[in-house]
């Protein structure tokens, strides 16, 4: 899974720019607001959702541009892949795959990409909903069909919300229908949830003792109890509340310190910033003994959190596991223990600069 092309036209900071990375670390290096983050965001939006800063389409397009922007990509094995808007429909997302148009889910087949960046560094102690949509994103790169499941169960969600505030009586077959639907979704993302919590706890669990925590993994706020019931019993309930207050929809992802035996929440930035990349790193294994390939990871400013330790030990296991890696930073320093066939890329006022090997 290596991007060996991209392109990007109108696309936040850049009017037009094109890279060729390699094969396995891709450091870009340059002062903040230099565009370098930007360069991650559109290989997030390379597949199913909002991408790595979770904002509006038309927020994407560069401004004094033509009003759209487009992302090409050309994947090892000759595919390519690209999404975008026109200037006519900003918030109208538009995905092709080897030149035909495609859903947006139908990425996930072609790639995947998790991503860390600063904004995350404290996710345990953030909402329920940050943990649960890195969980998805987790989910999505083992099973492509998930973004089809949440897709379609938070649009029953939304169509029985506003049946149940309707002035007018809803129509109980509508409701029944929706409910029915939002069952039948909710149940594989549930199942599709457990599966990859477990697999990753286990596989954290029999890790020894290291520079990145080990994390113990559950979920908590939803069973999988039969979800149409508990629906149907629920109506003037969610009515009063103004939304539906049962589901998979409210699930958390509860995560402990496995060697402290203390929970995320109550470590220090440091600790949890070394479990969200154990994480990370233990899924990136995960994904590559299911599928045969490794997702893309995108690390953002991530050696400038990290002390000397870490920092070369994470080099080193990214250099051993393989797959291609996208770093960000500020000062080119921080990457000198990178493995010596990292591509570097230098970006200055929206100029990405051609690559030099260290």
């Amino acid at each position: 899974m290596t991007i060996t092309r991209l392109s990007l036209t109108d696309f936040r900071c850049y009017a037009s720019t094109s890279m060729t990375p390699g094969d396995s670390l891709v450091i870009l290096t340059g002062e903040n607001g230099a565009g370098k983050t930007n360069i991650l965001e559109a290989i997030s939006m390379l597949t199913p959702g909002r991408g790595l800063r979770g904002v509006a389409l038309s927020e994407m397009a560069r401004a004094g541009g033509a009003g759209g922007f487009s992302i090409a990509a050309q994947l090892e094995g000759d595919v390519a892949i690209g999404t975008g808007t026109l200037a006519s429909a900003p918030e109208r997302r538009v995905v092709r795959i080897n030149s035909a148009q495609a859903p947006a889910t139908a990425l996930s087949e072609w790639l995947s990409a998790v991503w860390v960046t600063p904004a995350m560094d404290r996710i345990f102690m953030e909402s329920a909903g940050a943990r649960r949509r890195f969980l998805d994103r987790l989910v999505l790169a083992i099973e492509p069909e998930h973004a089809v499941h949440a897709n379609r169960y938070e649009a029953a969600m939304r169509q029985r919300n506003r049946l149940l505030a309707s002035e007018q009586r809803p129509d109980p077959a509508w409701l029944t229908a929706l409910e029915g639907q939002m069952s039948e979704h909710g149940a594989r993302l549930h199942l599709a949830r457990c599966a990859v919590v477990s697999s990753l706890s286990d596989r954290l669990a029999a890790q020894a003792p290291g520079p990145f925590a080990r994390a113990g993994l559950t979920l908590e706020g939803w069973a999988g109890e039969e979800l149409v019931t508990i629906l149907a019993q629920n109506r003037s309930r969610d009515t009063a509340a103004g939304r539906t207050i049962a589901g998979p929809h409210r699930v958390d992802l509860i995560a402990t310190h496995l060697d402290k035996g203390e929970a995320a929440a109550r470590c220090s930035t440091g600790e949890q910033k070394a479990l969200l990349l154990g994480i990370v790193l233990a899924h990136a294994d995960l994904v590559a003994e299911r599928l045969d390939r490794r997702p893309i990871l995108l690390l953002d400013e991530i050696a400038a959190h990290l002390d000397a330790l870490r920092r070369a030990a994470l080099f080193d296991r990214l250099a051993l596991a393989g797959g291609q890696v996208w770093m960000t930073g500020t000062d080119a320093s921080l990457f000198a223990e990178a493995e010596n066939s990292a591509t570097n890329y230098t970006v200055s006022q929206a100029i990405v600069y051609s690559p030099a090997k260290h």
